[in-house]
């Protein structure tokens, strides 16, 4: 645990970091993840797919299934992550569809889950300072491990696997990390650094040397690699999701992350 730990606090790497962590859920039988982080989420609506970290070892098919087409955002245990914390057994999903209490897109869902062999696991959701942000957390049994294992296993080992997967949550969350809208160019990323430290078109002309048409354009660009409307709306977007002031290149998430198990 403690090396675990280690590793986690110093690595730069967000590939790795996953990686480790899907071996390690692995070890205790959660053979599959999906993790998401969103800093755009509103009272209504998660925020663009385009604009989250999603790291996941699940079937690149299934992704496209769940992802790809939206059917995530009617997953009972996504929705239950997005105004919870803390973690919750999968056994509720069971418990609401005796009660029928499903609607039929989530009942589509759990079609979905049933075709892969997604039947049991536990979910957390992790909460932030920032109302607009959430991340959540689902580890999936392995194929043929019914719920009551999985509640046992969690039980057993309640603290640590809380633990982990928090850490694993905090540690990527606070990484610059590069949505599947197009990258920031080290040009782009600088303007809009000299924009948030208030200098205008002119100033950043002077300062890097260029005409201020060009920065003009630099602006224009940044504005539509992140999908907004004014260079203000850019500068805060470009922050939040860490593409500006940060020493390190930004990790590029392309929706999945595929691990390997030894």
């Amino acid at each position: 645990m403690l090396a675990f730990c280690e590793t986690v606090l110093n690595s730069k790497d967000v590939k790795a970091i996953w990686d480790l962590h899907c071996r390690e859920m692995a070890r205790f039988g959660f053979d599959r993840l999906i993790y998401g982080f969103t800093s755009f989420r509103t009272e209504k609506h998660y925020g663009d797919l385009s604009d989250m970290l999603i790291l996941s070892n699940h079937s690149q098919k299934y992704l496209d299934e769940f992802l790809t087409s939206g059917l995530f955002r009617h997953a009972p245990m996504v929705r239950w992550a997005n105004t919870h914390e803390g973690a919750m057994s999968w056994r509720i999903v069971a418990q609401r569809v005796r009660q029928q209490e499903l609607t039929s897109e989530e009942i589509a869902v759990l079609d979905l889950n049933n075709r892969y062999g997604i039947r049991s696991g536990y979910s957390i959701g992790f909460g932030d300072p920032s109302s607009r942000a959430r991340g959540g957390m689902g580890l999936v049994g392995r194929d043929g491990m019914s719920q009551d294992e999985v509640d046992r296993i969690w039980h057993e080992n309640e603290r640590e696997l809380m633990a982990m997967n928090t850490l694993v949550h905090l540690r990527i969350s606070t990484m610059p990390f590069a949505t599947t809208r197009r990258a920031l160019t080290d040009r782009q990323r600088e303007v809009l650094e000299w924009v948030a430290d208030g200098k205008t078109t002119a100033d950043i002309a002077l300062i890097m040397g260029l005409t201020t048409s060009t920065v003009e354009k630099h602006l224009r660009l940044a504005r539509e690699a992140l999908d907004v409307e004014t260079t203000a709306q850019a500068v805060m977007k470009a922050s939040v999701q860490k593409h500006i002031f940060m020493t390190a290149p930004p990790y590029k998430s392309e929706v999945l992350t595929q691990c390997s198990f030894p």
